[in-house]
């Protein structure tokens, strides 16, 4: 079902997606903003926006310093398999990054329907992006992958 999705829109892209998604639910209903403390709200941005920094960085870092391509739409091409870094963590960092400047904007937003934007995000990345990875990966690196898999988690 609806597998022609399956790597088509870049994470990057649904991410900014699910951000202005996020933006509109809160426009549409103003009575259902949160305030949190200033200086709260304040520090759990900027670290959200620090570990999305952190993430987002070493991991592209990490397959620029393999040769291996960053493109998520084309897992196939992969011609390393990244076991270091945040990869001894996650499966996923990049998105796993991607996930917290979401959960920035949300709380940015400070909007209880914000909320819903980034579990729809992992959502849709677990069938139609990660998923396909993962078998692409497999078929690729064969026991590696599988032993990699078995060691470390697909988020955290």
């Amino acid at each position: 079902m609806l597998t022609w999705l399956a790597c088509r829109i870049p994470p990057p892209l649904l991410a900014l997606l699910c951000g202005w998604g996020m933006a509109q639910l809160a426009a549409s209903w103003p009575q259902w903003s949160v305030a949190l403390p200033p200086q709260l709200r304040t520090a759990l941005l900027l670290a959200l926006l620090l570990m999305a920094i952190l993430l987002e960085g070493s991991a592209v870092w990490a397959f620029v310093r393999q040769r291996t391509t960053i493109s998520p739409l084309q897992p196939q091409r992969s011609t390393v398999l990244v076991l270091t870094g945040f990869y001894r963590f996650s499966r996923n960092p990049m998105y796993l990054g991607m996930l917290c400047v979401l959960l920035a904007w949300a709380l940015w937003l400070g909007h209880w329907l914000a909320l819903a934007g980034p579990p729809g995000f992992v959502l849709w990345l677990n069938h139609f992006q990660i998923a396909p990875e993962e078998r692409a990966l497999q078929a690729r690196f064969g026991v590696a992958y599988t032993a990699y898999c078995q060691r470390v988690r697909r988020w955290l």
